[in-house]
């Protein structure tokens, strides 16, 4: 699992600093302040933490969702990712797509 975190962290370093810059320190801050509240299993779902919403808010999510991959997905819970944006008051629209992931029409 951590393997592809790693990845996830080093195919967007690669990219450079450009447009990717900011993508890096987010899913850096996200691996580190919310991977508790977003991994598998699916449930329990627990309300994420201040500094976990402060990424949240902060984050490039259009930039990080393009990495999103299904190898990702399978470390990441998207179901998780999603509760944790409401919860934090930057929800995804029905129907976004983040990766291969597509928010539910209804959650």
């Amino acid at each position: 699992m951590a393997k592809l975190l790693l990845g996830l962290l080093l195919a967007l370093a690669i990219l450079g600093t450009t447009s990717a810059g900011g993508c890096v320190q987010d899913a850096e801050d996200m691996k580190r302040e919310c991977k508790q509240f977003e991994l598998f299993p699916a449930n329990p779902k627990l309300p994420p933490s201040a500094a976990c919403c402060a990424v949240w808010k902060r984050a490039d999510v259009p930039c990080l969702c393009k990495y999103v991959n299904k190898e990702v997905e399978k470390v990441w819970c998207m179901e998780k990712v999603v509760y944790v944006a409401n919860y934090c008051k930057r929800p995804f629209q029905p129907g976004y797509k983040c990766g291969s992931y597509t928010v539910p029409l209804s959650m």
